[in-house]
């Protein structure tokens, strides 16, 4: 199996949308809303296109079987600085393609191409088993919290380059195309197949 990565363009919009619904499809709730993320983050003035990258599989008519997706956000000290940092995600890989090094795929050449951007650093919410594998490690390390001023293993932070988040500290905001709608959603999953 040859996988091969690339950006997304337009045209690679709706497939990746309905690759991360496969992806997340009752993972960790009944249905999802991971693919409608996707889609607002897209549209967001946040989103970063040079980030928006995608793996397909070069055996089966350069199907997309995985995708990866950045966007702004920002950290904000207590005088009201504001600093610019990245996040990623939703994260998707299609589940007959999982376990195959293609989510690790994309997070490796995304990390490089932030950093070759410039970007200081990036914090995501996410599993500590999996992310400290590529150098993320728990917020705190970077005097970083939540909006709600907490900390926890899952919120982590990765600076880009040499002391690229020294300075920064604060709590962290990300897109609000991570906000979801309910009625939204609705609207927005009856555009796709009907899913158990």
């Amino acid at each position: 199996m040859r996988i091969t990565y690339r950006l997304a363009n337009i045209n690679d919009y709706r497939q990746t949308e309905e690759l991360t619904r496969e992806a997340f499809w009752n993972l960790f709730k009944p249905g999802c809303d991971e693919h409608l993320m996707v889609h607002q983050l897209r549209k967001s003035p946040g989103y970063i296109p040079e980030l928006d990258l995608i793996a397909y599989c070069e055996d089966d008519s350069e199907k997309i079987v995985g995708h990866i997706l950045y966007t702004r956000s920002y950290v904000i000290n207590e005088d009201g600085g504001k600093h610019e940092v990245i996040a990623f995600g939703p994260i998707s890989v299609l589940p007959e393609f999982q376990k195959q090094g293609i989510g690790s795929g994309l997070i490796e050449r995304t990390i490089i191409l932030a950093r070759e951007k410039g970007y200081k650093g990036i914090f995501i919410y996410g599993g500590p088993g999996y992310y400290n594998r590529f150098g993320f490690v728990n917020a705190k390390k970077y005097n970083v919290s939540t909006p709600d001023g907490s900390n926890f293993e899952e919120f982590m932070g990765l600076e880009l380059n040499k002391d690229s988040l020294k300075g920064i500290s604060g709590k962290f905001y990300n897109d609000l195309g991570y906000e979801i709608d309910k009625d939204v959603l609705e609207a927005f999953d009856s555009t796709f197949p009907v899913k158990d």
